[in-house]
C-alpha cells in the first residue's frame, strides 16, 4: 500500500517558496529552476550562489521576518535552513498558511517528498521510496538514464506539436496504434541518430496516410500468466494488456495483474454473474471484437472460447504465461 502518491504538479506561473539562505535552499532552486515556476527565497542573507541567482533575476528574495502571509498562495514550500529547530517554526508558520511542506531532511514533517529524477522534459520520470532506501532511488535513476536516450524528450514534443492534427484524422484506438508505432519504430530511430526532420516528416506521412502497421495483431489476445501470478507474465501479455481497450478476466487472475494495464482500459469480471458458462464468455469476446475493441482475455484455460472465435471468423493470438515449477531443495551431503 502507497504512504505517498505521485503526481505531477503544475509549475507554470506559479510561486515557490524557500526558506533559507544556504547550500541546503540553494539546492532547491537549482531543482526548480529547471521549472518555470517563480521562487522567492526568504532568508536574513544569502550564500554567493544564492545571491547570483538574485542578482540575475532568477529568484526574488525576502529578508524580512517571516510569517505566515509570506507563505501565502504557493504551489509548494521547502525548508531548508539547516538548523532543525529554525526548520520546525517555519514549518509551523508554513502549515499556518495552508502550504504543502517539504522540510529537507525531516520526512516527519513532510506533506511531500522530492524524487529522484530523470529529466527529458517533456518527459519526466520520478523516482521515489517514500523516503525509505534513497540510495536505491539513485540506482534506479542512473539505469533510467541509461536506458532513456538524451534527447527523447524531442521526440516527445514534437509528437505534443502533431496530436491535434492526429485526432482530427484518426479514432481513438488508431492514435494509440500510431503513438506505438512512433516511439517503437523507425521515427524513433531516425531522431536517435540526429534525423530529426526525417523522423518528423515520418509521422505527418503516417497521420496523414493512416499506414503505421496498425493491423498487425490480432483484435483478441488470451493472455495468460501461468497460474496466474503477476511475476509470470510475459512481456508480449504486458504488452497486450497494456493495448488493451477491454479485458476480461476470472477469479483465477491475480488482481494485481490488472495493475498492468492501461488505467483507461474497461475491465470486466466474468464471475460476477456467478458460475457463467464458457458460451456466454465467448459471446463477450466476440461483441468486443467486432466493436473494433483490442480485447485481451485474462485466462489460463480458453479452448471453448477460441473454438467459438474460430467459428466466429475472428481472428485470435494466444500468449501463454511462464509456468511455474516446483523449487527443489538441495539435498544435504
Amino acid at each position: 500500500m502507497m504512504k505517498t502518491f505521485p503526481m505531477f504538479l503544475t509549475m507554470t506561473g506559479r510561486r515557490v517558496v524557500i526558506a533559507g539562505g544556504g547550500e541546503q535552499a540553494a539546492q532547491k532552486c537549482r531543482l526548480i529552476l529547471k521549472t518555470e515556476a517563480q521562487i522567492s527565497v526568504l532568508a536574513p542573507a544569502l550564500d554567493p550562489e544564492l545571491a547570483d541567482l538574485h542578482a540575475a533575476g532568477k529568484i526574488s528574495w525576502n529578508n524580512s521576518p517571516i510569517t505566515p502571509a509570506q507563505f501565502a498562495d504557493t504551489a509548494l514550500v521547502f525548508i531548508a535552513t539547516g538548523c532543525p529547530g529554525v526548520d520546525s517554526a517555519l514549518h509551523a508558520l508554513a502549515k499556518e498558511a495552508g502550504c504543502t511542506v517539504n522540510v529537507v531532511d525531516r520526512p516527519d514533517l513532510c506533506d511531500a517528498i522530492t524524487p529522484s529524477i530523470v529529466d527529458r522534459s517533456p518527459v519526466v520520470v520520478a523516482i521515489g521510496t517514500e523516503g525509505t532506501a534513497p540510495v536505491l532511488a539513485r540506482q534506479i535513476k542512473t539505469r533510467m538514464e541509461e536506458i532513456l536516450e538524451p534527447r527523447l524528450g524531442d521526440l516527445a514534443a514534437v509528437v505534443g506539436r502533431l496530436r491535434d492534427s492526429a485526432a482530427q484524422r484518426l479514432q481513438p484506438r488508431q492514435r494509440r496504434d500510431l503513438w506505438r508505432w512512433v516511439f517503437n519504430g523507425p521515427a524513433r530511430d531516425a531522431h536517435k541518430r540526429g534525423a530529426e526532420r526525417e523522423a518528423a516528416q515520418l509521422i505527418k506521412d503516417a497521420i496523414s496516410s493512416g499506414d503505421f502497421g496498425s493491423s498487425d495483431t490480432a483484435p483478441v489476445a488470451f493472455v495468460g500468466a501461468g497460474p496466474g501470478a503477476k511475476d509470470l507474465m510475459t512481456l508480449r501479455g504486458v504488452q497486450r494488456l497494456q493495448e488493451a481497450d477491454v479485458i476480461f478476466y476470472d477469479q483465477s487472475v491475480d488482481p494485481q495483474i490488472l495493475e498492468l494495464a492501461r488505467r483507461d482500459a474497461e475491465r470486466v469480471n466474468l464471475d460476477q454473474a456467478g458460475d457463467w458458462p464458457a458460451q456466454k464468455g465467448a459471446g463477450l469476446l466476440i461483441a468486443a471484437a467486432r466493436q473494433g475493441k483490442r480485447t485481451v482475455r485474462l485466462s489460463a484455460a480458453h479452448h471453448l472460447e477460441t473454438t467459438a472465435l474460430q467459428a466466429a471468423d475472428i481472428a485470435f493470438e494466444i500468449v501463454p504465461g511462464v509456468q511455474a515449477k516446483p523449487a527443489r531443495l538441495a539435498r544435504s551431503l
